[in-house]
């Protein structure tokens, strides 16, 4: 059944030779029921009126011929059975995700850190990213690559996991860790490139001035996309202010300085967005409104191809015509 749901005919006009077929089956059955017998009993009683069975079959060649005629019919209307299926191509986005691992990520504003919370929800957003190349650069004081433009995200979760306090040298150098990512992504020939920068704090050290790395970013040749995402609650915040003589953090409430001024000019100069992450419920909804923003283009293309199927209906038209000749000469024989 599956192979007849995929079969059309070319010239379907040709089906209307049944019409001849299905009147020459009439006229067979009106002929037979009037034929009378040529020899005539007044008493039936010494006669078995029970049919044989080659009695009952006596009209097997001519079904056979006119399933045969049925069947040629159908082959001449270039019966045609249909393969259709499509290819996609799938154009991916490159993301360069840029955090800030300085001393005030540890703050427990967000729970149960900044920084902690930070991780887990950016792993979340990578899951969701199956099709996109992404990559990690980390900065405080200064910036380094922690994983390059990769779609290996199992290995770029584990790298992600191994993001902590204290890699690198203290501080918040802005400029220098948008620099290193607009850096993983100028040689990048996607389409769509896109650098995801989060900070809790402002600008205080660095080679690279933020305002020239988002002029870099904005410029025709590079044309990469920022978003900004300041992290931490307006206000106060429990943050680390000291070390005790066992190695261990001493927190206090401090108040939260986000340079939002910079980070939004940023996003408006490269045409992202700025946004402001106070607890994780806000940073999870964030992530979610940059993932339907920057969707990946796919491209469809649908493909069919037909196959001759005429031969099958020829061959069983003709294999039903010579048993229905063989019958006819052989167990339906008549004597004339």
């Amino acid at each position: 059944m599956d192979f007849l749901n995929k079969i059309s005919l070319y010239n379907p006009e040709y089906l209307l030779l049944l019409v001849l077929v299905i009147a020459h089956l009439i006229w067979f059955l009106i002929l037979k029921k009037n034929r009378v017998s040529t020899i005539l009993f007044s008493e039936l009683k010494f006669f078995n009126n029970k049919k044989t069975i080659k009695e009952r079959l006596v009209n097997t060649p001519y079904i056979l011929q006119i399933l045969s005629i049925c069947f040629i019919i159908i082959s001449i209307s270039r019966p045609q059975s249909t393969i259709s299926w499509e290819e996609s191509k799938t154009e991916g986005i490159d993301i360069i995700i840029a955090m800030d691992v300085s001393g005030s990520m540890l703050a427990q504003d967000l729970k149960p850190s900044r920084l902690e919370s930070t991780k887990k929800i950016a792993i979340d957003f990578i899951r969701q990213r199956k099709n996109d190349r992404i990559g990690i650069v980390v900065f405080s004081g200064e910036s380094f690559t922690q994983c390059p433009l990769t779609t290996d995200h199992n290995s770029l979760i584990n790298l992600f996991n191994d993001i902590e306090y204290g890699m690198i040298k203290d501080g918040t150098a802005i400029g220098d860790g948008l620099g290193n990512a607009i850096n993983r992504l100028i040689d990048s020939d996607s389409k769509s490139k896109i650098v995801i920068l989060l900070t809790d704090g402002e600008n205080t050290t660095g080679k690279i001035s933020p305002f020239t790395a988002a002029e870099i970013a904005a410029s025709d040749s590079v044309n990469i996309k920022v978003y900004t995402i300041g992290v931490g609650t307006k206000g106060m915040a429990k943050s680390p202010v000291a070390i005790d003589f066992n190695g261990k953090f001493i927190y206090d409430y401090v108040e939260v300085k986000i340079d939002e001024e910079t980070l939004t000019e940023i996003a408006v100069k490269t045409g992202g967005e700025y946004y402001r992450a106070t607890n994780n419920k806000s940073l999870k909804n964030i992530y979610e409104e940059i993932n339907k923003l920057e969707t990946s283009e796919i491209e469809t293309q649908k493909f069919s191809s037909k196959t001759e199927e005429f031969y099958l209906f020829a061959q069983l038209s003709l294999s039903l015509f010579l048993i229905s000749i063989l019958l006819q000469i052989t167990y339906f024989r008549k004597i004339n």
